[in-house]
């Protein structure tokens, strides 16, 4: 095994072709989060953007995109903004994770949304949950119909909510590909009065995520497209949403909406219509992405698994890592209390904040 650590811009044609070939074999690689392009963006964004090239007698067998963090404490591309990550391999090739990441000289991996049905992960697992899909395979008016049947009082809101609007507008539209600097402002501007006012860490307080989203924006290839998205009311913009889409996938990542037309949820309304521009344009879902929100299991059809976990190979780091790893499995393995509760919500905590300020 040959184990190269690479700029994923510095990547040579035939690894981009076998990147694509790669994701292009296994319908779990659908998301934008699994092109080579949203890695390239990502080292637009961060420095320490790379990508683990591994071989096996001079054929490239696979592909890991990171952040290697400070001292090489290495998360999934986005850090804690990735809502999936994984291995990008050729399909059947079983990868021993830790021995790659040895090679690499990295001495921990922690990953949170990686795909459970990918075995190297299986082992380090320490969680799993799901991300919520919306099912556009057979079309938008099949994915309507199947929540209807499944969903019949959240889609009546919805139709009240179209109803209300038509009613309190003169026109409205939606705009698939919206790329005025307003758009992106608003759609921050009202992330950041969220999060202060629901106490959570505003992610737009640290450099890198502003610059990875204006990367994503002006970034668009066969394979990969950024998107700004907005529902506008009487010609002002009363919803936002920014991600990005595959040929195959659209990853709904940043919505955000204008709170004195909360009476017609345009949050809502956008979703739904980004759905029947998805549809139209061939795409076979909308990730969600994983999280406890009531609207995500309204218009979702399916989820799919995701794991939490880490790799830690022989270091000082290493045994950091493992240390905090036993303490909070001892207070989870005691009847639950409010301390075992508190332990466990600060270590996840402490993680998700390190991933942010760790570029």
């Amino acid at each position: 095994m040959q184990i190269e650590l690479k700029k994923p811009s510095t990547l040579s044609d035939a690894e981009r072709q076998a990147w694509r070939a790669f994701t292009d074999a296994d319908p779990a690689m659908g998301s934008p989060y699994f092109t080579h392009e949203f890695a390239e963006c990502c080292e637009e964004a961060r420095d320490d953007t790379r990508v683990i090239v591994a071989r096996e007698k001079g054929v490239i067998k696979g592909f890991l995109p990171l952040q290697t963090g400070h001292f090489g404490y290495a998360r999934p591309l986005a850090g804690p903004l990735g809502d999936v990550q994984g291995l990008i391999a050729e399909p059947g090739y079983l990868v021993d994770l830790a021995a790659w990441l040895k090679a690499a000289h990295i001495p921990v991996f922690e990953f949170h949304a990686a795909l459970s049905s990918q075995a190297a992960f299986a082992s380090h697992a320490l969680a799993r949950q799901g991300s919520w899909m919306v099912d556009l395979t057979d079309g938008f008016d099949a994915w309507y119909a199947q929540r209807q049947a499944v969903e019949a009082k959240a889609m009546r809101n919805v139709r009240t909510r179209y109803n209300r609007l038509e009613k309190i507008a003169t026109e409205y539209s939606f705009v698939m590909a919206d790329n005025r600097p307003e758009a992106l402002e608003a759609m921050i501007g009202w992330k950041r009065a969220q999060y202060n006012e629901t106490g959570v860490f505003d992610v737009f307080s640290v450099r890198w995520t502003r610059r990875l989203l204006e990367a994503v924006l002006k970034r668009e290839s066969d394979e990969f497209s950024g998107m700004c998205s907005t529902l506008q009311i009487d010609g002002k913009i009363a919803a936002v949403h920014v991600g990005m889409s595959s040929r195959r996938q659209c990853q709904f990542w940043f919505p955000a909406f204008d709170r004195d037309y909360n009476q017609v949820s345009p949050g809502l309304l956008m979703l739904v219509e980004t759905a029947k521009t998805c549809a139209g344009m061939g795409m076979s879902a909308i990730e969600l992405g994983p999280g406890d929100f009531r609207f995500k299991k309204e218009m979702s059809s399916y989820q799919i698994g995701i794991a939490s976990g880490f790799v830690a190979n022989p270091s000082i780091m290493g045994m950091v890592r493992q240390s905090s790893a036993a303490l909070t499995r001892s207070f989870e393995g005691k009847p639950e209390t409010a301390l075992s509760r508190l332990t466990g919500k600060a270590m996840r905590k402490i993680d998700r904040l390190a991933g942010f300020y760790a570029a």
